[in-house]
Parts: structure tokens; C-alpha cells; sequence
């Protein structure tokens, strides 16, 4: 190993690799939490350490010089291998203190996790929690969560996953809004009318379209990131939606529409990486998270509103 060959600082790496992937630098400095005036001294060293330079610049864009562009799959190498790292350091933690960070659907967070956080609180007081609560799916390779609860099911090898739940997706309307428009008779007498969904209505279209419902995007007519505010605005009258039955089941004014014509499979994986699964407290939290999943199936003592989303 020469060792003298290896110089440059990490950060400097990291500053290079995050502009590259986030496409500028106050992008990038925000994905790092640094400052934008400090990325930049940092890939200036780098570039004075290598003695190239790394990107062309400026006043309102940067491009990657045909030298950066030859470091960069060997950056992403060495970022690849310092996540392994980590994650073999944590894997080796057995303490049960220090932080956690679980991935999980804005229904799901607000509604079960808190109660599974208070009986962490109780008999793992040193474990800290960061909850995500997003519909994008956390990388669990690259850290970006310790622990997801997803609908999907984890195909990579390094990932541990164990299904803790299942549900089924129908559709659902205010029974004013059925009043107003009728009871369809068909999916086909859907189209036209208003649905409520997520902020990409093509994927909506093709996944009702898999399944025999036919809906133009222009039908999607009101929109959110969130579940929850879908919720509120089928609560309101303003279309149907799809919602899982654990969901559309809890509120009496919400009906669902052709339930025989028109259902689907949602089920609920718990996943970790697979080093991290010998992380004692990361353990602690996802054998938790499972065991409230299982009571909640059958009406154990942690019974508490299911934690599916909409679909």
C-alpha cells in the first residue's frame, strides 16, 4: 500500500461526489448539511491536491471536466465502501442506546408509531428515534433510514425483510358525494368523475388501469404528497380515492364504491439491512415495531388503528 499516494481528505471527496450527484453546490451543500462557500474551498482543495480540475465553472452553471468525470466512478467506489463501513460499525453496536431512524408513510407515523415510541420510551430509555415520514422509499443501503416500514417488497440481498401486515385497497366516497352523483353501477361509470390521489396522476392512471378501472390523468383532479390530506378531502366530498379498508373503514361518512369489482393487495414489510440487524437497538425498535403489527392483527393489548396508507 502506498500510503503516501493517499493524501486528500474525505470531506473533499464527499464535497466532489454530492456536487456531481446533486448537480450543484448548494445542492449538494444542503444534502450534506454544510454551506455552500464551504463545498466550494473544499472541491478547490481537492483540485489543488489532484492538480486537475474537476469542473468547469460559471456564474450560473458548472460542468464536469473530462478529468472529473474519470474520478467519478472511482469516488463512488470509495463512498460505496465507507458506507459498508459504517454500516459493519454499526451492525456491531450492542448497546441498546444511541439514535434510530425509522422510515413509514405519513398515516403510519402519526398513527402508530408514537405509540410504539412510548413503550421504547419505557424499556429502551437511551434509544432516540428520528421518524420519516414520507411515501418515498428510504435507502436502506446508503443509510438513509435504519429501519423502513414499506408496501413493497425489498428485493435486494442485503436487506432483511419480514411481512407484518396485510390489507386491501377499495375505493372509497362521501356518501353526500354518492348522493350527488349517484351509485356507480360499473367501473366504467367512474370515468369522468373527480378522483383524489398523489402528486404523479400517470401512475395513478396505470395502476387503476391494471386492475379494470379506466381513468384519463385530468380526472385526478386534486392532488397531494400526503395520504392523510387525501383522507381529508374524500372526508370533504370532493371525489373518490383509494383507500386501504383499515383506513376508510375508521370514518362512517366514507363508503366504498364496487367492492367486488375493485380490489387490491396492499401488504406491510418491515425491512433493515441486514448489518444492521445485529445492532442492539436497532434491533430493539424492529422487533417492537413487529410485535405491535402482530397484536394489532389480533386485537392484542397494542391494539391501535392500522397503519396502512393510502394506495
Amino acid at each position: 500500500m502506498n500510503w503516501q499516494a493517499i493524501s486528500f481528505d474525505w470531506n473533499q471527496i464527499r464535497a466532489f461526489l454530492a456536487t456531481v450527484e446533486e448537480g450543484n453546490f448548494s445542492a449538494a451543500a444542503k444534502a450534506l448539511g454544510s454551506t455552500q462557500p464551504t463545498l466550494s474551498r473544499q472541491i478547490s482543495a481537492l483540485e489543488e491536491e489532484l492538480g486537475i480540475t474537476l469542473f468547469q465553472r460559471g456564474k450560473r452553471y458548472m460542468i464536469l471536466t473530462s478529468a472529473g468525470r474519470e474520478l467519478v466512478d472511482h469516488v463512488r467506489q470509495m463512498a460505496e465502501a465507507a458506507t459498508r463501513v459504517s454500516l459493519a460499525a454499526s451492525g456491531q453496536s450492542a448497546e441498546p442506546a444511541g439514535l434510530v431512524t425509522v422510515s413509514a408513510t405519513g398515516w403510519t407515523a402519526a398513527t402508530v408509531l408514537p405509540g410504539i415510541i412510548s413503550e421504547l420510551s419505557r424499556c429502551a430509555p437511551l434509544i432516540e428515534v428520528d421518524i420519516i415520514a414520507s411515501r418515498n422509499v428510504s435507502d436502506l443501503n446508503k443509510r438513509e433510514a435504519d429501519i423502513a416500514i414499506r408496501h413493497g417488497q425489498p428485493t435486494h440481498p442485503d436487506l432483511i425483510a419480514k411481512l407484518i401486515g396485510s390489507d386491501t385497497g377499495c375505493i372509497y366516497a362521501h356518501r353526500d358525494w354518492l348522493v350527488a352523483n349517484g351509485v356507480p353501477g360499473s367501473l366504467d361509470e367512474l370515468a369522468g368523475h373527480s378522483f383524489l390521489g398523489f402528486d404523479h396522476p400517470d401512475i395513478m392512471v396505470a395502476g387503476l388501469a391494471e386492475r379494470g378501472l379506466r381513468i384519463r390523468p385530468e380526472d385526478v383532479r386534486y392532488r397531494s404528497t400526503s395520504g392523510q390530506v387525501l383522507i381529508e378531502l374524500a372526508r370533504a366530498g370532493l371525489g373518490l380515492t383509494v383507500l386501504t379498508e383499515s383506513v376508510g373503514n375508521r370514518y362512517p361518512e366514507l363508503e366504498p364504491v364496487l367492492r367486488e369489482e375493485f380490489s387490491v393487495d396492499v401488504p406491510t414489510w418491515l425491512v433493515t439491512h441486514g448489518e444492521l440487524h445485529t445492532s442492539g437497538r436497532v434491533r430493539i425498535v424492529f422487533d417492537l415495531i413487529a410485535k405491535t403489527f402482530a397484536q394489532m392483527k389480533t386485537g392484542g393489548p397494542s391494539d391501535r388503528p392500522s397503519a396502512q396508507d393510502t394506495w
